[in-house]
């Protein structure tokens, strides 16, 4: 697996338990459709968050949220509109949070969850 990938795979590993130890309900990871791919779909009460997960291993590049751009933003509701459109029910309350995730070689991760970003 591609050093990135598997940075990226971690971080998403890290952000789920974090998210789960938060109270927040795991419904699925990496979800795909033909317009993208969302990270984490959870629940959080009666609030179904779709969270889009960061990871860097260094402040260079600035931040990990700040990789959360205007046009990824539009793309991840464009994949949430798609998964929503698959459930039953009637509408459903929903949050778009991004997980921030910073893992500095030797110090503990870093994690930091950033609620109704966008």
């Amino acid at each position: 697996m591609a050093e990135h990938l598997a940075l990226g795979a971690h971080g998403e590993e890290l952000a789920a338990s974090f998210l789960a130890d938060a109270g927040m309900e795991i419904i699925t990871r990496n979800w795909r459709c033909r317009s993208g791919e969302l990270d984490i779909i959870a629940r959080d009460g009666e609030v179904t968050v779709f969270v889009e997960v960061k990871t860097r291993r260094g402040l260079t590049c600035g931040p990990p949220e700040e990789a959360v751009t205007f046009l990824k933003q539009q793309r991840i509701r464009a994949v949430a509109q798609h998964w929503l459109r698959e459930q039953p029910g009637p509408g459903q309350r929903v949050r778009f949070d991004v997980v921030a995730v910073l893992l500095r070689l030797g110090r503990t991760p870093e994690i930091r969850l950033l609620k109704a970003v966008f």
